[in-house]
């Protein structure tokens, strides 16, 4: 089942009977409290919130709400003090995903990568990033514009089985993936398009499972027929692919901030590679941004085996 819209991810979220509960790392943020507010309210998730009480306290308070009324775990150390904790309660079994707060990604991210934390699988950790924008038919992703770098090759792959794998647990049947670059021939000049070719190889030979992949071809003529057409571009699943795997970080951060910014577009944000899935907005992401992301974790969180 492809992703239409957001009303369509938080109908469904609403309507599960499996556990969600988020682990919210350095929670004394109006920002964040608030979008945690809505997703509790709304059924989303059960919030416990990690770091220093008092000013989580407060910060309810002034919100109207009784502190009484949440799971507060007290953390009155440093920011990164309160991830350590929020891992905790993940690996006890008392959450099962986890969320960013006022916290550096960083140090949210440290102690889930430690060995004795049990958190980790082996594989390379990528941010994904789902849009709606008006331009669009469905949620498009965006991948990797929070966490890795400038991936080579084997990066790349591990990049797209993450998006893939996390697209069917949504109840994707085969995952559309483009491999953008600058053009659509691969060039030896241009490592990207080379890369992007021998992705859509790997895909061919089955190597990246029930997944579809597309490589090298530009951003116009990936989402939008009428260009291809144009540019003489064959290809059945133009107009209609559920992934963007973007060249670089920059590449990525950049067409995802102009959608958000020029395109008003809709966005929710989770790392997955780990055992859990992981809330990762942006500093300057809105209260509804962190609550569809908090939805998207929670889905992703409830149908991982």
């Amino acid at each position: 089942m492809e992703m239409k819209n957001f009303d369509q991810l938080v109908s469904t979220v609403k309507g599960m009977t499996e556990k969600r509960v988020v682990a919210v790392a350095a929670a004394a943020d109006a920002h964040v409290i608030e979008s945690v507010l809505e997703a509790k309210a709304e059924g989303i998730a059960q919030p416990i919130l990690v770091g220093d009480a008092g000013q989580i306290k407060e910060i309810l308070r002034n919100m109207g709400q009784n502190p009484s009324d949440f799971d507060i775990e007290d953390a009155p150390g440093t920011p990164a003090d309160a991830a350590v904790k929020a891992v905790e309660l993940i690996k006890a079994g008392q959450a099962n995903f986890l969320m960013k707060g006022m916290i550096e990604t960083t140090d949210l991210l440290r102690p889930v990568v430690k060995k004795e934390n049990n958190l980790r699988t082996g594989r390379t950790m990528s941010h994904l990033s789902f849009n709606k924008f008006d331009t669009y038919h469905k949620v498009i992703v965006n991948t990797d514009g929070g966490m890795c770098t400038y991936p080579d090759l084997q990066k790349k792959k591990e990049i797209i089985i993450n998006a893939a794998e996390t697209l069917r647990t949504l109840g994707y049947e085969e995952p559309k993936v483009a491999c953008l670059a600058c053009k659509e021939t691969p060039d030896e000049k241009m490592p990207e398009t080379m890369d992007a070719r021998a992705l859509q190889e790997m895909s061919e030979r089955g190597e990246l499972g029930k997944t579809v992949v597309v490589g090298p071809l530009s951003y116009d003529i990936a989402m939008s027929k009428e260009i291809a057409a144009t540019k003489k571009f064959q290809s059945p699943y133009v107009e209609d692919f559920d992934v963007l795997l973007q060249p670089n970080i920059h590449a990525a951060n950049i067409m995802g901030k102009c959608w958000i910014v020029n395109c008003h577009a809709t966005m929710a944000g989770i790392v997955v590679g780990a055992k859990v899935p992981i809330v990762l907005t942006s500093r300057g992401s809105s209260a509804e941004e962190k609550y569809l992301s908090i939805a998207l974790a929670g889905m992703v969180a409830a149908l991982t085996k």
